[in-house]
Formats: structure tokens, C-alpha cells, sequence
């Protein structure tokens, strides 16, 4: 096996709906996908967007004011912010992997500047927009924790960006960690039609991963470690779609419809991904319809305990 720099990737051309690291790099981004000023997105995306950077010790990166609101989200590291005149510190975290963060939301048509003094890496989240609401800074500490599912099907969500815990015009955003051998994104579902009990919502998946703390991490000249997972996205009508992606850090997987998941992490292999969804229907609410073949395992979870090794927090370092 060969370090994870080195492993033939597909190629993004053949699919636009995967995106290995590195592909869509373009204005001073390492990912820029979804927003005005990258080429990268592919023709018919219209309701999402992400950005991602990492930024040496500091150094700083801007974004000029478009009709688009926003949502920074340090990944590694501590940031401050300036919007419309005023700065924000954001209290950051050593890794995805260690709970929630500190993030800012900024609404729309506001210019920003982000930069760290320490260095780190950071997403910017971001969906076009028309309606105005405050700029909101949300601490760690008051963003809602969720552990979902139950037994192989656990994982933590930080849900900072959904109705429930933010007010915005367009976007639900959230992040999910998943610990090693489990299945997140399960059972497999949709939010592609506006109809009762289902938003249509393009959505994206920004991936992170580590060795789990539990698990010895062989020297890189002994095959490790080339950390992957494996997200599932398929046709729900008569639209093609049929991704299988296997993915590690700073891969994209985007969803303009289908059912999708799981997402899947072996034995080993923790996984983390951000999540950005927003579509064109008139209520901002996730509202979904699970495969009926899969959809039953939910019944399931009632008799099974949430796995022991959640939740993710600052007290749990893991080996990059």
C-alpha cells in the first residue's frame, strides 16, 4: 500500500458529483465548489456552496460581499473574523475530531476577512440568498449536540446551522462524526421533491478522516496510514445517478438527488463530513423519505444502545 498522497484517485471529470481532494482548487481555495466564482461546479448546481482553506500562522483570506449568506466553520485551528465592521474570535478545536467549534454566521451581501493567528483550516458554507437576517456568532458551548441512530448506525451531529438553532434564509448546515466500523447516512434516503413530508434539497458532503484512537496506526513505510470511507448515493426515479465514492480528507460528494447513503467507515477509520443542503422550495425545513427497502432498520434502534464511544470531544485525542 502506498501513502495516501499517492493512490490513484478517479478522475473528476468522469463524475461530477465526486470531487477527490485537491481537484477543485481554485481562487486562493482548496475547495471551491457551488459558489460564483468557481468553475469547477457542475451545470444545473444552483442552491449551495463550500469553500475550504487551510492558512499558515497569520495569514488572512477574503470574500467579497455577494448575494449569497455564509457560515464559517473552523475545521482545525482559531479564527477571527471582520464583517461589516466588526471582528469575531472563534474559538476553534485541534481537530474535526474533538467536538464542536465556535461559528459565524453572516448573512448576505457582507464582505468578510478571515484569518489566524495560528494557522488552521476553515470551511465557509454558503448558499445564495435574499433575505436579510443578523450576523450571529455561536459558541461551542451553545450548539446543539445530537447523538443519532444506535448501535453500528451511531453517530454524533453538531447541529449549528439547522432551523432549530439558527435563523437564515436558505441553507441547513450541520457536521457529523461517525466512529470506526460504523454507518452514518442510514438508512439511505432523499430530500429531492417538494411534496408533504419531503423538502427537495441539494446537499453536499465534505469529508475528514482519522485512525481511530483505539487502533494502532502502522508507520507510513509499513502501509499506513491511508485513511478512507465509502459514501453511497443512487437513483430514486428515473434520473441517472450511481455513485460510489471511496473517500478521505477533503474529498466532496455532492447529491442534486437520489437516495444517498450509507456512509460508511471500516474498522480503524473514524470519519467526520460537513453537510451544506438548500433547494429552491419555499420552507427552509429537512424533511426526508427513506428508501423503503432500508427504512425499517429504524425501528430497530429502540432496542439498541448509541455506540460508547460518542460523543467526540476535546478530551479525545485520536492519531491523525
Amino acid at each position: 500500500m502506498t501513502d495516501a498522497t499517492q493512490v490513484t484517485r478517479r478522475d473528476p471529470t468522469e463524475d461530477p458529483w465526486f470531487h477527490p481532494s485537491g481537484s477543485v482548487r481554485s481562487q486562493g481555495w482548496t475547495v471551491n465548489l457551488g459558489t460564483p466564482d468557481s468553475a469547477a461546479t457542475p451545470p444545473g448546481w444552483a442552491h449551495t456552496g463550500l469553500r475550504v482553506t487551510t492558512l499558515s500562522p497569520g495569514a488572512s483570506v477574503d470574500l467579497d460581499a455577494q448575494a449569497e449568506e455564509r457560515i464559517v466553520i473552523p475545521l482545525a485551528g482559531s479564527f477571527e473574523v471582520d464583517v461589516d465592521g466588526s471582528s469575531y474570535s472563534l474559538a476553534g478545536r485541534a481537530s474535526v475530531f474533538q467536538g464542536p467549534t465556535d461559528v459565524l454566521y453572516t448573512g448576505i451581501n457582507k464582505a468578510l476577512s478571515i484569518r489566524s493567528p495560528e494557522g488552521g483550516r476553515v470551511a465557509v458554507a454558503s448558499a445564495p440568498a435574499g433575505t436579510e437576517y443578523p450576523v450571529r456568532h455561536i459558541s461551542r458551548a451553545e450548539i446543539p449536540l445530537e447523538l443519532r441512530g444506535a448501535g453500528a448506525a451511531s453517530r454524533q451531529v453538531h447541529n449549528f446551522g439547522t432551523p432549530a438553532a439558527l435563523e437564515a434564509d436558505r441553507f441547513i448546515v450541520c457536521e457529523v462524526l461517525t466512529p470506526a466500523g460504523n454507518w452514518s447516512s442510514y438508512p439511505p434516503h432523499k430530500h429531492d421533491e417538494e411534496k408533504d413530508g419531503e423538502t427537495s434539497l441539494e446537499e453536499i458532503y465534505y469529508f475528514e478522516m482519522q485512525a481511530s484512537a483505539d487502533s494502532p496506526v502502522p508507520p507510513l513505510e509499513d502501509g499506513g496510514p491511508d485513511v478512507i470511507g465509502y459514501q453511497r448515493v443512487y437513483a430514486s426515479d428515473d434520473r441517472p445517478m450511481d455513485v460510489t465514492a471511496e473517500v478521505r480528507s477533503g474529498d466532496v460528494v455532492l447529491v442534486p438527488y437520489g437516495w444517498h447513503g450509507p456512509a460508511m467507515t471500516p474498522p480503524g477509520h473514524d470519519m467526520y463530513y460537513l453537510n451544506v443542503m438548500a433547494g429552491p422550495g419555499p420552507v427552509r425545513q429537512w424533511l426526508i423519505s427513506d428508501d423503503p427497502h432500508h427504512g425499517w432498520i429504524r425501528k430497530t434502534w429502540n432496542e439498541s444502545d448509541i455506540d460508547p464511544r460518542l460523543p467526540f470531544t476535546s478530551e479525545q485525542v485520536a492519531s491523525d
